[in-house]
Formats: structure tokens, C-alpha cells, sequence
């Protein structure tokens, strides 16, 4: 069983920080918009995709990062890591939600 780094970095914001979030990372930096949905903002970030994400009801800014692994189960095991699907829905993603032991989200995923 293999793990790799997937191809999405997410950021969750306060709603309060959000616009101005999302304009740093466009006009500051200089990110190109990949996609803009209704509360989330996609930029190319290398070969990864990050998501900027407005989140209404979090005081506090949180990382969440993607991982590929061809046995999502078995890579949930392996890492000893908390299984925590209640996050987020993952409707058509054959995978889990989990976290580091620093609290960091991991999307352990199919590719």
C-alpha cells in the first residue's frame, strides 16, 4: 500500500476573514483562479489545486491536505489515525476523513 500526496491543499476560514483571504492570495501573491464556487475559491498552487474555503460558523483558521492511496481503509489502519467522516459529506469519494496527531484534516482518498 502506497500514500502520496494528493492534489488539493485547503484552507477553512472564518467568514469574517474570508474576502479578504481570498484577495490576498489572488492579488498579493498572484495566484491564478482555478474555480470559484459559492463559498470556496480554487487557485493553482504548482501541480496542486488550493482551496481557499469560507466557513460560517469557525473562529479560527484550519489546514486541511489530501492523501492517494490505492486501499483507503487499509491506509486508515496503517496510519493509526481517528477515522472522523462527520466533517465534512464525501458523497462519491471512496475514502475517509481523518487527522494528524497535531490536528491536521487529512482527506485519505482514491486518486
Amino acid at each position: 500500500m502506497e500514500i502520496k500526496a494528493g492534489k488539493n491543499i485547503a484552507i477553512k476560514v472564518p467568514h469574517y476573514k474570508w474576502t479578504e483571504t481570498v484577495a490576498y492570495y489572488r492579488d498579493k501573491v498572484g495566484l491564478p483562479v482555478k474555480k470559484e464556487l459559492k463559498a470556496s475559491v480554487g487557485f493553482i498552487f504548482g501541480e496542486m489545486t488550493l482551496w481557499i474555503d469560507r466557513v460560517e460558523q469557525q473562529s479560527q483558521v484550519d489546514v486541511w491536505l489530501e492523501l492517494f492511496t490505492d486501499d483507503p481503509d487499509q491506509a486508515l489502519k496503517h496510519l493509526g489515525s481517528p477515522q472522523r467522516d462527520e466533517l465534512e459529506p464525501l458523497d462519491d469519494v471512496n475514502g475517509h476523513w481523518t487527522s494528524d496527531p497535531a490536528g491536521v484534516v487529512l482527506l485519505v482518498r482514491n486518486e
